[in-house]
C-alpha cells in the first residue's frame, strides 16, 4: 500500500505543473541595502555602461522592470530600487511626497557613485522621477514615461474627475481594516480594470505582487503614497515655476489607458518631448506588451 501511494505521489509530481514564477532578474545582477534620506532602499544593480534606473509604480515593484533590465545590462549599469514603502524596502512613517523620494532616488545613486542617468519610470515610479529630474536636471540626460500623470501638472484636475480613480482618495485605518488579509482582492481590482486584456497580468505576478504588498506595512504605505498627491502638487507647481526640463522626454501611453495623453501632459512639464503609444495595451505595459515597450525603451535610449 505504501509503495502504491508514493507511486501515485511520484506521478502527481510530474503531472503537475511547476509553479509559475515571475521572471528573475540576471543571475550577473546583485542586491543591496541602501541607507540614505532616513529610508533603506533595496536595489538591484547589474550590467555595465551608462546608467539607467528604472522606477516602478503602486501594484508592483522594482521586480517589474527585470525584462527590460535584461536587455538594458548588455550596455548599461541598471539601477533598479524598491520605491520608499514598497517591496523590500523599508517604512518609514512619513517621507511619501514624491519630492521626498526623489531625494532618495538621489542618495541612492550617491552611494553607488552614480552621478548622471538615463530615466525610466511606470505609474507612480513617474512622479518620484519627474521631482528627481525636476530637482536634480543635471543628473537626468534621459527621461521616459509609462503611462500615468503627474499630480499639479497640465489637465492633472480633469484627470482627478475620472470615477476609476476613486483609489487616490482611498485610506486611512478603516480601509486598511478592511483590506487587511483581501490584499489580492484589492490589488487584482487594478491589475484587471487598467488593463486591455486582464489575463496578460499573469497568475504569478498577481501572487508574487500580493504577498509583497501583505507585508507588514505594505499596504499602509501604499495608501501613503496616495495621500501625499496634494502635496506633490504643490510641489510640482513650484518645480514649473522654476522652468521646465529640457533634457529629451519620451512619453508613453497604453493605447487602451492613458494613450496620447501622457505627451499632453508633459508637454506641459517638459521642451522636448516625443510621443508614443503601445498597441493592444492598457496601463500595465511591461505585462500586455512587453515587446514593443522593451524595443521602444532601447531605440529611446540608444
Amino acid at each position: 500500500m505504501l509503495r502504491f501511494v508514493i507511486g501515485v505521489l511520484g506521478a502527481l509530481a510530474f503531472a503537475l505543473p511547476a509553479a509559475a514564477q515571475v521572471q528573475p532578474f540576471p543571475a550577473s545582477f546583485r542586491t543591496q541595502e541602501i541607507e540614505t534620506n532616513g529610508v533603506t532602499i533595496h536595489v538591484r544593480i547589474g550590467g555595465k555602461g551608462p546608467a539607467i534606473v528604472l522606477l516602478h509604480g503602486y501594484g508592483e515593484t522594482g521586480d517589474m522592470w527585470a525584462p527590460l533590465a535584461a536587455v538594458l545590462a548588455h550596455d548599461h549599469t541598471v539601477v533598479v530600487p524598491d520605491l520608499r514603502g514598497m517591496g523590500l524596502s523599508t517604512h518609514p512613517a512619513g517621507g511619501y511626497d514624491k519630492k521626498t523620494q526623489g531625494e532618495d532616488i538621489a542618495g541612492v545613486l550617491d552611494a553607488l557613485k552614480i552621478s548622471k542617468v538615463e530615466l525610466v519610470t511606470h505609474d507612480i515610479g513617474n512622479m518620484v522621477g519627474y521631482a528627481f529630474a525636476a530637482e536634480y536636471p543635471d543628473r537626468v540626460t534621459k527621461f521616459a514615461l509609462l503611462d500615468a500623470p503627474l499630480p499639479g501638472v497640465g489637465p492633472w484636475e480633469e484627470i482627478l474627475k475620472n470615477p476609476l480613480l476613486w483609489h487616490f482618495r482611498f485610506g486611512g485605518p478603516d480601509m486598511e481594516r478592511l483590506v487587511k488579509g483581501r490584499e489580492r482582492i484589492y490589488l487584482d481590482r487594478f491589475w484587471n480594470e487598467f488593463s486591455a486584456d486582464p489575463k496578460k497580468f499573469d497568475e504569478a505576478s498577481r501572487e508574487h505582487y500580493a504577498r509583497l504588498y501583505a507585508r507588514p506595512g505594505g499596504m499602509h504605505s501604499g495608501f501613503e503614497q496616495f495621500k501625499a498627491f496634494d502635496q506633490d502638487a504643490i510641489d510640482n507647481k513650484a518645480f514649473l515655476a522654476k522652468g521646465m526640463l529640457t533634457m529629451p522626454v519620451l512619453a508613453i501611453g497604453g493605447e487602451k489607458s492613458f494613450g496620447p495623453m501622457m505627451a499632453t501632459v508633459m508637454r506641459f512639464a517638459a521642451t522636448n518631448v516625443q510621443e508614443a503609444v503601445i498597441p493592444h495595451s492598457g496601463h500595465w505595459l511591461m505585462e500586455e506588451n512587453p515587446a514593443d515597450t522593451i524595443k521602444l525603451l532601447k531605440d529611446f535610449l540608444q
